[in-house]
């Protein structure tokens, strides 16, 4: 066996794990990113516990075939770069649109969630999910309202009695 074919073979099982462990994959285009630019973006994705990587079409098409995930043929083609979300299904794809927005070069190509294939929308629609510790916090408030609602009132009571 060439040593060519082993380095291949090694790409494609370090995808595959990648792929196994991601909770979404993105698809972009990224022609046109300047370095800076790139740089940033991968920044970015460090920071919120997602990965964005170029690896060969046929490569990434391998590994998905040995994930047991196929229809994406189509979607790689030409210029290609990953976007592995670790953490949660949003944020990566947060990061890439608000890329898009602000630099207009990228463009989204399709993706996988949760080991399902999905299309551009469904990835814009999680893109304008607010993250976590957003809802978090809202979920916190919304909980918290009743019980100061109800100190309030008592406080008031309290004050008038007085």
């Amino acid at each position: 066996m060439s040593a060519n074919l082993e380095a291949k073979k090694l790409i494609v099982e370090e995808i595959k794990n990648k792929i196994e462990k991601a909770k979404s994959l993105t698809f972009v285009d990224y022609r046109g990113l300047t370095v800076e630019e790139d740089t940033k973006l991968r920044t970015a994705f460090r920071n919120a516990g997602a990965e964005y990587k170029v690896y060969k079409n046929r490569l990434i098409l391998k590994a998905l075939e040995e994930c047991g995930i196929s229809g994406l043929e189509s979607v790689l083609e030409g210029t290609s770069a990953v976007a592995f979300g670790y953490n949660d299904e949003v944020s990566s794809n947060k990061i890439i649109v608000d890329t898009m927005k602000d630099i207009n070069k990228m463009q989204i190509k399709g993706g996988i969630v949760n080991g399902e294939v999905v299309d551009i929308s469904m990835i814009e629609t999680l893109a304008q999910i607010p993250s976590r510790e957003v809802l978090v916090a809202k979920l916190l408030f919304l909980l918290q309202s009743p019980v100061r609602g109800l100190a309030v009132a008592i406080n008031e009571i309290a004050k008038k009695q007085n």
